[in-house]
């Protein structure tokens, strides 16, 4: 390749154009935050009256960090990643400040937010084999995607298509550029998109259940792709799943969310050992442990009832008719509990988060023969 391929192979466009011909960059800073979400509040209007999929949301991205959000179905946690790219309908109503770099993205027109999805901010859907379109090759899709975004020669887009490919397992990569989405397996359409979504190198990668219908072995392997992509591009990545065991390996720190609100936010030995919050406990709880004395002769813990229904969201905490430490009548009730801190970075939003009895809440239930 030439020197000048070399100069232009990194370099992506971010220019936006204006009515009047002309273009002008977005002003990036360097030294501020990677990404800033503050009060985040997302609204969908409906018949039966209005969706309340995200409420008042806060939380950051920190460079070269793994943040892992969890939470039930109906959590808020793929409308959230789909507010920061400005993805929503235009019927929704989205409030609050989502800044990268500085540049707060909320309102931003879709010329401004082409630069940005692909190129600083990208992400991987939750279907691969519905993410990829059917008629066109693997190898055309993801070239799709590094033109739209940075001026190289054919050749040279089409050896980082094949390096793509390469970095992210797929075996003959030059031979399976080639090939159809339905020639491919699922866990090879899944690498598909990893490869795409970090076509142009990202600051953020946003990985939306990666790991969805994918058996065990797959998952393992589809979690080392992504590892190994942070380790050699030193991008973030946004993972976000219903799995526990997912983020217990990968993640740096974890979001839990209930209901469109956070529940509780630390690094992962905060959740996961210093638990301050009753869903979150419950949630560990549910999960298979084989480590632990007597494990094959109890019940696995269940959080008993549904979620609510965001458009009918419970007065106070949106836990407490689930909850086994709820003071009803009381404040759970009554008043909603914020946000606040329990530890170093630990946040949970439990009125009684620093007088949680963990052995009372998650009693186990012996097995019936």
């Amino acid at each position: 390749m030439a020197a000048d391929d070399d100069a232009t192979e990194l370099e992506p466009v971010e220019l936006i154009p204006a009515a009047d011909g002309s273009s002008r960059r977005l002003p990036f800073d360097p030294d501020a935050p990677l990404l800033e979400v503050e009060h985040l509040t997302v609204e969908f209007p409906t018949d039966d009256g209005l969706v309340h999929a995200v409420d008042d949301v806060s939380f950051s991205v920190r460079a070269n960090e793994v943040l892992g959000i969890v939470g039930e179905s109906g959590s808020g946690k793929s409308v959230t990643s789909m507010a920061i790219l400005g993805l929503l309908p235009k019927t929704a109503n989205v409030r609050g400040s989502v800044r990268f770099r500085g540049v707060d993205l909320i309102g931003r027109k879709e010329k401004e937010m082409q630069p940005i999805r692909g190129a600083r901010i990208a992400m991987i859907f939750q279907d691969a084999l519905a993410s990829l379109n059917p008629v066109f090759k693997v190898g055309d899709q993801i070239d799709e995607a590094i033109r739209v975004h940075r001026k190289l020669p054919n050749r040279a887009i089409r050896e980082r298509v094949i390096e793509l490919l390469d970095l992210v397992g797929i075996p003959q990569p030059r031979r399976r550029a080639d090939q159809y989405p339905h020639e491919y397996s699922g866990g090879m359409r899944q690498r598909a998109m990893i490869a795409m979504s970090i076509a142009n190198d990202p600051d953020i990668l946003i990985a939306d259940e990666p790991t969805t219908a994918l058996d065990v072995t797959i998952q393992a392997q589809v979690l080392e792709v992504l590892e190994r992509i942070q380790e050699r591009t030193d991008s973030s990545i946004l993972l976000i799943t219903h799995d526990l065991g997912v983020v217990a390996g990968v993640a740096d720190r974890v979001m839990v969310m209930y209901a469109g609100r956070q529940a509780e936010l630390g690094s992962v030995d905060d959740i996961f050992y210093e638990s301050r919050h009753p869903y979150t406990l419950g949630l560990l709880a549910s999960l298979p442990r084989l480590d632990r004395l007597g494990a094959r002769e109890q019940r696995l813990h269940r959080i008993k009832g549904q979620p609510p229904s965001l458009t009918f969201v419970p007065p106070g905490c949106p836990f407490h008719p689930r909850c086994p430490a709820a003071e009803v009548p009381g404040r759970c009730n009554t008043e909603r509990p914020d946000l606040r801190s329990v530890g170093s970075e630990h946040l949970s939003a439990c009125h009684f988060a620093e007088h949680l009895d963990r052995e009372r809440l998650l009693a186990p239930e012996r097995a019936t023969s």
